[in-house]
Parts: C-alpha cells; sequence; structure tokens
C-alpha cells in the first residue's frame, strides 16, 4: 500500500521511469536496434524513432519468436503466448507474455487488487477460506520445446506459486481442462464443499459455473452454498448484464464486487474506490501508456500503416494527437497504446477510456476503437461479419442490403445469443439454412467466438430477424441522419439501437 501511494503525486515520474527501464531492456533486441533505442534519452526521442503499431504490423516478428528466436521483441526467448480474438487477416492473436512481464504485470496486478480490496475491508476474512479461480487451457506451441500457447488465465495458473494452490480450487488439473462443458461440472463438484471466500474471473464463464453447482446443490441462493463468500473479483467483459442475475444469485449484504481490467496484452486497472466505478491506472508496473485523443466524430476504418483496414477506428487527423500520462485531459476519450516488457511497442490495443481524475490517474473504459460485440469475451468485430455474411450470400443466393447486431444476454429461457437484424435484397429461401452458415463461418473465423459458442455453453446459436424493406432508411430518416456519411452501426454491445429498429420493424 505505501507503493500504491506514489500513484496520488508521482504518476509522471513513475510512467517516466517505466519507459527508462523498457527502452534499457530492448536496446539489444532487434526492435531496439532498428529504432535507436541506445540513443534513445527521453520520451520525444521516443516518439520520433518508434511508429505506432497495431498486431499487424508486429505480427511478423511474433511468429519467429514462437518459432524460438531470441531477442527479437524483447531479451532473450519467450515461451509464453497468450491466445487472443483475431485481427481482420487472422483467427487469432498471439500475444507475448515474457517472464518479466508475468510478474512485473499480471501477477502484480492480481497482488495489487488484494492490497486494495483488503484496505477497503479490514474485517475481511478472505484467507480463513479458498478462492475459486477460472482458468482457460494451453497447447504446444508449434514444435518448440517447453513452449506453449493459450488463453492468458491458463498462463498465469500453469505458472502461479505453488503456495497459492494451497488456497484456491479447483485443483490445477481441472483449471486447465480444454473442454468446458466438462470442466464446469468438475469445478462445480470440486468448489461446493469447500470454504469458498472469494471468486475470480470473467462475468459469463462464472455464472455458467455457478449456475452448474446451484442445480447439483439444489439450493437457491450461493450463500447457502460458501456462507463466508465476500468478494468476486471480475473482469474481461463488462460487468453491468450479469450485475441483475449475481445480485438475485447472491442475496448477502456482504458481498462485495471489484472491477480490474486485465486483458492478454496487460493489466491495467483496478476499481479502488467500491463507491467509484472509476478504476485506478497502473503506473508502476512494466507498461508505459500513451493516449491518443478522440477527437473527431467521423471516423474511418484504417489500421495504423495508413491502409484500409476493419480493426481499428483511427481519428482523421492521424497520430498528432498522442500524448504521455502526463498530457492528458479529464472527460477526453483516449484511445490507448502501450509499451510493455512483454515486448510490444507503442502498441494499439483497440479499447477507448475516458479520464474521471488525474490525481490519481483514475478512468472508466468507454469503448472500443473498433466495432465489435464483445458481451461474452467472443469479442466479434465487423470484418468477421462481413466475411461471414459474404460466404452466406454465395452459398444460398441471398443478398443482404443493410444489417446489425446486438447481444441477447438472457432471455425469459436464460439463453443468449446474438441477435441479428437484416433486410435482404435478395431473401435466402430458408432462413435457417443462412443462419447456421453464417454461424459456422463466424465460428472458424474467430476463435474467442468458436469458445464461446462450444456446445451452447455460454453462448447459443445465432437468431437473425429478417427486417421489412426499406427499415434501416427509415430508423436513419428519423434520426436525421439519411444519406451523406451516415452509416448503420454494424455490430454494438448495447441493444439501444436494434431495439429502436425492432420496434419499428413491427409498424
Amino acid at each position: 500500500m505505501r507503493e500504491l501511494e506514489k500513484h496520488q503525486t508521482c504518476g509522471e515520474e513513475l510512467q517516466r521511469a517505466v519507459l527508462q527501464y523498457l527502452i534499457a531492456r530492448g536496446k539489444d533486441t532487434e526492435y531496439g536496434r532498428e529504432h535507436g533505442f541506445a540513443t534513445t534519452k527521453s520520451y520525444d526521442d521516443f516518439v520520433k524513432m518508434n511508429p505506432v503499431n497495431s498486431y499487424e504490423e508486429l505480427k511478423g516478428q511474433i511468429d519467429r519468436m514462437r518459432h524460438g528466436e531470441a531477442d527479437v521483441l524483447w531479451p532473450g526467448r519467450v515461451k509464453w503466448y497468450a491466445k487472443s480474438s483475431g485481427t481482420t487477416n487472422d483467427k487469432s492473436k498471439f500475444i507475448p507474455v515474457s517472464s518479466e512481464g508475468l510478474q512485473k504485470i499480471h501477477y502484480a496486478g492480481g497482488r495489487d487488487s488484494v492490497a486494495l480490496y483488503l484496505r477497503n475491508n479490514p474485517q475481511s476474512r478472505m484467507f480463513d477460506g479458498k478462492g475459486l479461480i477460472l482458468g482457460g487451457s494451453h497447447a504446444p506451441n508449434y514444435n518448440v520445446k517447453d513452449s506453449l500457447v493459450g488463453d492468458l488465465s491458463a498462463i498465469l495458473i500453469e505458472n502461479i506459486n505453488p503456495l497459492v494452490n494451497f488456497v484456491r480450487v479447483p485443483k490445477k488439473q481441472t483449471a486447465l481442462l480444454s473442454d468446458f462443458e466438462v470442466k464446469r461440472e468438475r469445478i462445480a463438484r470440486e468448489a461446493m464443499t469447500k470454504n469458498v471466500t472469494n471468486i475470480s474471473g470473467v462475468p459469463s464463464w462464472m455464472l455458467s459455473v455457478l449456475n452448474c453447482m446451484m442445480e447439483m446443490t439444489g439450493k437457491t441462493h450461493l450463500e447457502e452454498v460458501w456462507p463466508n463468500l465476500e468478494v468476486f473479483f471480475h473482469g474481461g467483459v463488462a460487468f453491468t448484464p450479469y450485475r441483475k442475475q449475481y445480485e438475485q444469485l447472491i442475496t448477502t449484504p456482504n458481498m462485495h464486487y471489484m472491477e480490474t481490467y486485465n486483458a492478454s496484452e496487460g493489466f491495467f486497472g483496478i476499481q479502488d474506490d467500491p463507491t467509484d466505478k472509476s478504476m485506478l491506472l497502473m503506473l508502476d508496473y512494466g507498461v508505459f501508456y500513451e493516449f491518443l485523443e478522440m477527437r473527431n466524430e467521423k471516423l474511418e476504418m484504417r489500421n495504423v500503416s495508413g491502409e484500409d483496414h476493419s480493426s481499428f477506428l483511427i481519428p482523421h487527423s492521424s497520430f498528432n494527437n498522442i500524448v504521455p500520462l502526463w498530457g492528458v485531459e479529464k472527460d477526453k476519450n483516449y484511445a490507448m497504446l502501450i509499451s510493455t516488457s512483454c515486448g510490444l511497442w507503442r502498441y494499439m490495443i483497440g479499447d477507448t477510456i475516458r479520464f474521471t481524475s488525474t490525481n490519481p490517474y483514475k478512468f472508466v473504459i468507454s469503448g472500443r476503437t473498433k466495432s465489435f460485440i464483445n458481451a461474452f469475451g467472443e469479442e466479434l468485430i465487423v470484418d468477421n461479419a462481413e466475411q461471414g455474411l459474404a460466404y452466406a450470400c454465395e452459398q444460398t443466393g441471398a443478398e443482404v442490403l443493410e444489417y446489425t447486431a446486438a447481444p441477447v444476454f438472457m432471455d425469459a429461457n436464460a439463453k443468449c445469443r446474438h441477435q441479428w437484424l437484416i433486410e435482404f435484397s435478395k431473401s435466402p429461401n430458408d432462413l435457417a439454412q443462412f443462419s447456421d452458415l453464417l454461424d459456422r463461418k463466424l465460428q472458424e473465423l474467430n476463435s474467442d467466438y468458436e469458445a464461446k459458442r462450444y456446445k451452447d455453453i455460454t453462448l447459443q446459436h445465432l437468431e437473425i430477424i429478417e427486417a421489412r424493406p426499406g427499415l434501416f432508411n427509415d430508423w436513419l430518416k428519423l434520426r436525421g441522419k439519411l444519406g451523406g456519411q451516415h452509416k448503420v452501426p454494424r455490430l454494438s454491445n448495447s441493444r439501444e439501437h436494434i431495439e429502436q429498429l425492432l420496434q419499428l420493424n413491427e409498424k
């Protein structure tokens, strides 16, 4: 906590120290030599010598690292790679996770989350029991010895201090199972007889496990199974759609919820005040932050090298308005760039944030620089949608005029799915067949969507509603946005637009 107190007054000092550390460690790598790290003395030097990168710019070097090459983006060999949602050109991204990144970013975030929780709850008894920590799975990386690729959570569990296994469930073998249906049941069976005081994971996956356990035990509320449960450390997807379901499942007034901003690329923020929805930006890990102000409402699809691309929404004013942490202002929308001790350099992560305070630096996640659906961790991007629709049209002879899609978080039958509203210029003869083709193609294109669709556990088969002719034009006209540069929002995490369209579709 004494170290964390420096965030109050020493933000710029902490970040300048991180940048110097990263440059010093990276100067003897291939990337560092190419970009003048040996002569980089200041932040201004760093900016002049280093371009902004997306995954596409670093993909070739990361692939060489995955094949065993050392000293490419980070010193030595990096043997762990966190598999993340894909880009326009690839089904998956593979984010390097170095030993230093593992300890100084990811595990540091976990430790600080606990420290801040205990500061806010000094009467906590969380260490009287065990923590339920959900994880993914991993697999061999090419044929490189001792190198693995998988979910970040699996990497964390695989490398965790063995002492932690005495205070966590399930056992490691169960935690790393790849079949979630089998894993969910085994986790429930292992955990339901334990004194679980804290749970950690993605809200959608955790809810699936908890519901399975409730069915097994026949109980109505979770505190009947775990009377000493006191906190849920959650992250990965927005908690708002799930909050009501958790509050119905856990009715004890002693339950706490603590949000974290952790991703495959790094651990960035922690909710340090339970009365404030904003998070504290973590400044003394191996992450140097920069921020691109999203000044223009008119955005175009292009990647950071200027080519046509559908991964990122970048302002027309390019990169002249990037600032370091000490240059940010409250209540402005910024896209976040990171340089990390895992070998990501000026990397456009794809999130936008808005600062609510600059002393200390606190923020809320305001969106994504790309149009997407990420209600359940599937991170479906527009390019996936376009390719999926093109394939379904090719196979059926249908023609799509306009469309939009949004999540159904849970219907009356407790089913979650994506709902597509499509206006066809030529309707398919069999809408169900079109739906099946689209769903299968999306799974082929996007590994995260494929994982969430596995056996209909987290995400059920998508639903298509056929729009009446002229619906989208009528909707744009009502909003005063017919014609010109105004476009129908393709994918959204919110149901605001699709609900308006569905109401209009009935008229």
